[in-house]
Order: C-alpha cells, then sequence, then structure tokens
C-alpha cells in the first residue's frame, strides 16, 4: 500500500487486534455517556430534541426520554445530550470530545441491526480510533475557528457505523471520505448564549452514520479525503499535522488515552479547579487575591470573571476556581442561575486573575495543566499547580468514581435507583457478549 492514502492505511489499522480490556474500557466510556445523556436530556434543549424526535416515524432504538424512532433519528436526539453538561469525556491532543457522537450512533445501529455486545464495543474502540487519529492531526489553527468535535466527529460515528454493518475495506474508505466530506462546525456558537453546539455533536453523529449506511448501499467516497488538494487538511487546517493520523501504531487503543470528566465544566477549567481544591483551608474572607496560571486555550475559551448564562460559567475560569475555593468539588448545581449569581461567588470571581504560564503552555494539549496561587491578606501565599487534570490518564479517575458520576447524572434526571443500577449493570456486561436491546430498553 504504498501509494495508499491516509484514509485506507487508518481503515487497515482499525484491524488490530482487540482485547477484553479494551472492550471493558470501551463499556466505562459507554456508560460515561449514557449518565452526561441522561442529564442533558433532561434540560432545556434537551426538550427541544425530544420535541423534534417526536415528530419523526417510529422504530427500534430508544430516544431518552422520548419514545423510539429508527437507528438515525434516534442518533440525532441522543447526540444532542451528551454535550449539554460539559461534563463528556475528552481527548487532550485532538481536544474533542468522542462520546458525544459515536456513542449515540452506535448504540443505535446496534440495537436496529440485533448485534451483540461484543460487535457494538468493538465499533465504539475503532470509532474512537478513527476519530481521535484525524483529530489530533488537525493542528492548534482548526481549533480556533472550528468545533473539533463536530469536524471530526462525523468520522468517528462512521468509522463506527461501518465496523457494526460490516463494510469492507473498501466501503469503509468510502464511508470516512463521505463522512470527512461534511466536516464542519464553527465556533460562533461559542461567543453566543445558543444551543448550537448540540447541534454540532446531533449532526455528526447523523453525519457519519449515515455515510456508513449510504456506503454499505454502493455510495463511493473520496479516498484522499484528508490530505487531497481539496480535502479537510487543505480547506479546514493550515497547520495540519498529517504524520498524526497513523504516528503510534502499536499504541493501544485511543479510548485508553481519553480523559473522563469529574466536573460539569469545560476542560480547560479542570486542573484549575483541582488546585483551588487542594488550596481550600483559608477562610474565603482571608483571601486578598486569587491567580490562576494556566495554558493559552484554557484563557482564550474561558477568561470570563462575570458570567451570565449557564454555558458561560462553565466555561469560567474564575468562576470555576471561586465554587471550588468556597465550596468544594463543584456541584451541578453550582453553574445554574443559582449559582453564578450568587453574590459572595460574585465577589471572589472578581479577586481571581488569569495568568498564561509559559511552562504550562509548552506542555498543552499533550498535557492540560494549571497552578492556583492564594495571597492572603496577611501576606501570606499558598500555592497548588496539577500538571494533569483529574481523569487524565496520568492522573486517573477510579472506575468506582467513573460509576458513581454515572449514578448521581441519571439521579439528577430523577431515574429511579433500581433502573440506575439496572442501566450499569447492563453496560459492563456488553464486555461479555450481553445483548445492546437490553440496555437500550432500560434507558429512560
Amino acid at each position: 500500500m504504498a501509494d495508499a492514502s491516509l484514509n485506507e492505511h487508518l481503515t487497515t489499522l482499525l484491524h488490530r487486534p482487540i482485547t477484553q480490556a479494551d472492550r471493558a474500557r470501551a463499556a466505562l466510556h459507554l456508560l460515561d455517556w449514557i449518565g452526561c445523556a441522561v442529564a442533558g436530556a433532561a434540560s432545556e434543549v434537551g426538550g427541544v430534541f425530544q420535541a423534534h424526535a417526536a415528530r419523526q416515524p417510529g422504530g427500534a432504538a430508544r430516544i431518552i426520554f422520548g419514545g423510539q424512532a429508527n437507528a438515525r433519528d434516534a442518533a440525532f436526539a441522543n447526540g444532542a445530550f451528551g454535550n449539554v453538561l460539559e461534563m463528556d469525556d475528552v481527548h487532550r491532543e485532538a481536544i474533542l470530545h468522542p462520546g458525544p457522537v459515536i456513542m449515540p450512533a452506535a448504540l443505535a445501529l446496534a440495537v436496529e441491526c440485533g448485534a451483540d455486545g461484543l460487535a457494538l464495543l468493538d465499533a465504539i474502540l475503532r470509532g474512537y480510533e478513527a476519530e481521535i487519529r484525524i483529530g489530533r492531526a488537525m493542528g492548534p489553527a482548526h481549533y480556533r475557528h472550528f468545533h473539533p468535535t463536530a469536524s471530526c466527529g462525523p468520522f468517528g460515528a462512521a468509522a463506527a457505523a461501518a465496523s457494526l454493518l460490516g463494510l469492507d475495506d473498501k466501503a469503509t474508505v468510502w464511508a470516512l471520505g463521505n463522512a470527512g466530506t461534511q466536516a464542519g462546525g464553527v465556533w460562533q456558537c461559542r461567543a453566543e448564549p445558543v444551543m448550537t453546539k448540540q447541534l454540532h455533536t446531533a449532526r455528526a453523529a447523523v453525519m457519519g452514520l449515515e455515510a456508513a449506511q449510504l456506503a454499505a448501499l454502493g455510495l463511493t467516497g473520496p479516498r484522499l479525503i484528508l490530505e487531497g488538494p481539496f480535502g479537510v487538511f487543505a480547506g479546514l487546517a493550515p497547520d495540519a499535522r498529517p504524520e498524526r493520523v497513523l504516528a503510534e501504531p502499536e499504541a493501544p487503543w485511543m479510548v485508553h488515552a481519553t480523559s473522563f470528566k469529574p466536573w460539569p465544566a469545560c476542560r480547560h477549567c479542570h486542573a484549575s479547579i483541582d488546585a483551588a481544591l487542594a488550596l481550600r483551608g483559608p477562610e474565603i474572607d482571608a483571601i486578598a487575591a486569587v491567580e490562576v496560571a494556566s495554558y493559552g486555550d484554557a484563557i482564550a475559551f474561558c477568561d470570563n470573571p462575570s458570567p451570565t448564562s449557564v454555558i458561560q460559567s462553565k466555561f469560567s475560569l474564575q468562576h470555576a476556581v471561586a465554587v471550588a475555593l468556597r465550596d468544594g468539588p463543584p456541584p451541578l448545581e453550582a453553574f445554574a442561575p443559582a449559582g453564578f449569581t450568587d453574590p459572595g461567588l460574585a465577589a471572589l470571581r472578581q479577586r481571581v486573575t488569569i495568568r498564561r504560564d509559559p511552562e504550562i503552555s509548552a506542555a498543552y494539549p499533550m498535557r492540560y495543566g494549571a497552578a492556583v496561587t492564594l495571597t492572603l491578606k496577611d501576606g501570606t501565599r499558598h500555592r497548588a499547580e496539577v500538571p494533569d487534570a483529574l481523569g487524565d490518564p496520568e492522573n486517573p479517575l477510579p472506575q468506582p468514581r467513573i460509576l458513581g458520576k454515572a449514578r448521581m447524572l441519571m439521579a439528577s434526571a430523577k431515574v429511579a435507583p433500581d433502573r440506575i443500577e439496572a442501566i450499569i449493570a447492563a453496560t459492563l456486561a456488553l464486555a461479555e457478549g450481553a445483548a445492546p436491546a437490553a440496555l437500550d430498553a432500560l434507558l429512560p
């Protein structure tokens, strides 16, 4: 395959051996997405997508809090839910969230196809591999204007769907090519208090799913979709790093390098939250100033001392650090209106300054670090540095906490405790071959 395209080489790479440990990890990420999606479905934006789904024909796949639909419509609705609370999994170098795109497409198609649990988990592994490998090749300039989950997500959903549909290599290349030709998702939604970010993940899930379904029927697609003169890199990624697509072919499946998020805020805030938690102790009134040192993208996305909406509060380093210092581990409610309008937190936010740190910035995006320094009114200074946010591979979130997060999120949407435990058991049982349809039927 000396003259093979990146797309073709990547398709070949998806044939690597899969172990039970790989499948068990994929099941944890599926459970993590379910928790995020159930809680997200109970939100205002969730209601919009449920109303849209109610107008579509029925089918075999479950829409969370919204009846049943065909795989395409279920992937679209459920694809909107997983990113709402900003607690979805994340890959650092690719700077994207694979779960909210790949999981809804893969689960809905597995149910529609009657696939077993092993086939579903293998598809998830291949979806993460494709999306992350392409995402990490896109380069920093892409991230300035495009939402990588939206632009790279269709590749992940297509790879997962191609796996479930049993496409051969030629058809998988077509599916990836036609997924990539739809890539987009500009960041203007970041600058306005709107719901568009959920449309990004919903559309990415459907783009990939439909690309694979059409490839199964013979729709050809561009093999040079990445590196071609009119391809994704040329059009969307001026400083692309094509070599990152195929780099480290013997590395573990990319799902193992994907982080879990413990806090309901933008991932760029998490290391700062962790550092602030390490500094808790002094009375808030004794704090004269708080300095947050982080990397450039954390500041570009999350320097907001006066958030006025839920999404703005989740993208506010000042608010996240103030919550952690005053109240401890941030709950969902900290980013609700009662949280970001709290007078005490508003006053503390005004004492927080943000600084770009050269050393922390040099380690990014391979490491998401931060340091927080407290200066007390008596002149005493306390500093904590966190080189890797909690949930990253170097600072992993233990499995009991992953399960606890899923329980908490589903409970926040008023799912009954016995149903939550049944969902957890059914998800983990997929690694032993249990039917995805049984899990899907348990979703609220």
